[in-house]
């Protein structure tokens, strides 16, 4: 019979032999990340299109369900649901800048909001180093108002700027996990404690 520990051990070997795939996916992805801040204003237009296009099949399939729903109390729900994202998509295919500008201008708000609460439950709560939390949340204000009041030409390219800063981070923890994985768990040397 198996231990706990033999299986652990068993599965973090498995996990180790695939640290050439996360290198490999890691690499990809802030190559990737690079490819959207340096073409950020297409990458937008892109990241808004599919967006739109997502809203217009998900406004289909609740249209689908409505019908489904017919004898159902609900089936006003999921037409009026059905309306709002067909309608919503459509307008987004339709005009992207202007799709880009209104997602700018909610994500510049959630900035500036998330950070006021942020600061302040840091100042409230004051749990250790609590003075690097309120930090981050008076940048995060700064940087929704900056986008604020360079709303209309931040909007061209801060979503797939967001977009590429985002891949690059999560490729780059890819990579660092794939190196830990190769040099920490040598083939058989992993044991559970």
């Amino acid at each position: 019979m198996t231990t706990i520990s033999e299986a652990f051990s068993a599965g973090m070997e498995e996990v180790r032999k695939s640290w050439g795939w996360f290198l490999t996916v890691g690499i990809l992805l802030v190559i990737l990340g690079c490819v959207c801040i340096a073409t950020a204003k297409t990458a937008t237009t892109v990241s808004i299109l599919v967006f739109g296009w997502i809203l217009v099949f998900g406004g289909i399939l609740s249209f689908v369900n409505a019908f489904r729903a017919w004898t159902s109390s609900g089936v006003f729900l999921f037409l009026l649901s059905a309306i709002i994202r067909c309608v919503t998509g459509y307008l987004l295919l339709r005009h992207p800048d202007a799709g880009a500008e209104a997602v700018t201008m909610v994500l510049a708000v959630l900035f500036v909001v998330g950070g006021i609460f942020r600061m302040a439950a840091a100042g409230v709560i004051r749990f250790p180093r609590w003075g690097w939390t309120a930090f981050a949340g008076a940048v995060s204000v700064a940087l929704g108002v900056v986008i604020m009041v360079n709303w209309t030409a931040s909007s061209a390219f801060f979503i797939g700027l967001a977009i590429g800063v985002d891949l690059i981070l999560d490729g780059s923890s890819l990579v660092g996990f794939a190196g830990a994985l190769h040099s920490l768990f040598k083939e058989g040397s992993y044991k559970a404690a």
